[in-house]
């Protein structure tokens, strides 16, 4: 097996989950962009509540999705913070792979809220690692025990290593 993997992401109901939470999210976002509205953190309570209201997932799944979301972002915020590049290098993958409605809804939020996502940097810096199980957006993790890079195109769970079987990763950088 080389060091670069190309993996499908699992999908299932949290993974389902995570793309709706993050719809409303973007949703929230753009309003708040016309008035003075929430804050990003506010923008995922709201969408954490949405999902359990409308049956979408239970009161723990919600938190654990809102949670990989939270995640995701920072990560976002982090790396816009760490280097000068366009937010879409972020992936680390040709963009036509990536489903259209994730690339669109995750840089619609990074560039609408990018003041915001420096300031939660800080944060971003503890929750620098995804594990097995977990949901992730669309990019590049790379193993922490072994570096094999997994390439997700659209959301979803995390598999252990298919090299390692180690189930720690981060954000696979330049």
């Amino acid at each position: 097996m080389s060091d670069k993997q190309s993996e499908h992401p699992i999908r299932d109901g949290l993974v389902h989950a995570y793309d709706r939470m993050l719809e409303r999210v973007r949703h929230a976002v753009e309003v708040a962009e016309e008035k003075t509205g929430p804050t990003l953190e506010h923008a995922i309570e709201d969408a954490r509540h949405k999902a359990v209201e409308l049956g979408e997932a239970t009161r723990e799944e919600a938190h654990e999705v809102a949670e990989y979301i939270r995640r995701d972002l920072h990560d976002i915020g982090d790396y816009l913070n760490e280097s000068s590049r366009d937010f879409r290098t972020w992936f680390r993958m040709d963009l036509q792979l990536i489903e259209a409605r994730i690339l669109d809804l995750l840089s619609s939020i990074a560039d609408r809220t990018r003041v915001e996502l420096a300031e939660l940097e800080a944060r971003a810096r503890a929750v620098g690692v995804w594990h097995t199980g977990e949901v992730a957006a669309p990019g590049v993790l790379a193993c922490k025990q072994c570096g094999t890079e997994l390439h997700f195109t659209e959301s979803g769970r995390i598999p252990p290593c298919p090299k390692c079987h180690g189930t720690e990763y981060r954000r696979a950088r330049d």
